[in-house]
């Protein structure tokens, strides 16, 4: 698992520059998180507990928004996230042979962080562009239409 690069300080202060650019209304949590995230890779607990005491929302209602999200995340990920959609649209012009082709290149199981830091693979539901699929997401970039035989080329985009 990737460990938080942060100390609980440094933590603290990051929460502190993303609310005060963000807002502090609870329709800013989503955005928020969004950006704890992107910065520190996951929403670690000193960040939820920080994030409570600027919004004055309990931890229990964060964790729980930061827990609903696929693209939150509150166990640390890899550098690079790849998702990859498993929806029925992209079942059936490839999907299996694409995840095989995924598990195999990655060396994981969805959820699964590699031992060097460098990869989460995750599923996800649907990715909301099912006339490329089969889709795989990864960290912001897509790639659609994908072939078992592009994935390693895919990944070697992110050496």
């Amino acid at each position: 698992m990737a460990e938080n690069k942060y100390a609980k300080d440094e933590t603290i202060r990051l929460v502190n520059e993303i609310v005060a650019s963000t807002g502090t209304t609870r329709s800013d949590l989503i955005p928020i998180l969004q950006k704890v995230t992107n910065n520190l890779g996951y929403i670690s607990q000193d960040a939820i507990q920080q994030i409570s005491a600027l919004l004055k929302i309990p931890t229990r209602e964060i964790a729980s928004v930061a827990t609903f999200y696929r693209m939150l995340s509150t166990q640390p990920r890899g550098r690079h996230v790849v998702q990859f959609c498993e929806s029925a649209p992209c079942h059936i012009v490839g999907g299996r042979e694409v995840y095989a082709a995924l598990k195999s290149a990655l060396q994981l199981e969805p959820g699964q962080t590699s031992a060097d830091n460098k990869w989460t693979f995750i599923t996800t539901s649907c990715l909301g562009i099912c006339g490329v699929g089969p889709v795989i997401l990864i960290d912001t970039d897509i790639h659609g239409n994908v072939t078992p035989d592009q994935v390693p080329g895919i990944l070697a985009k992110y050496a």
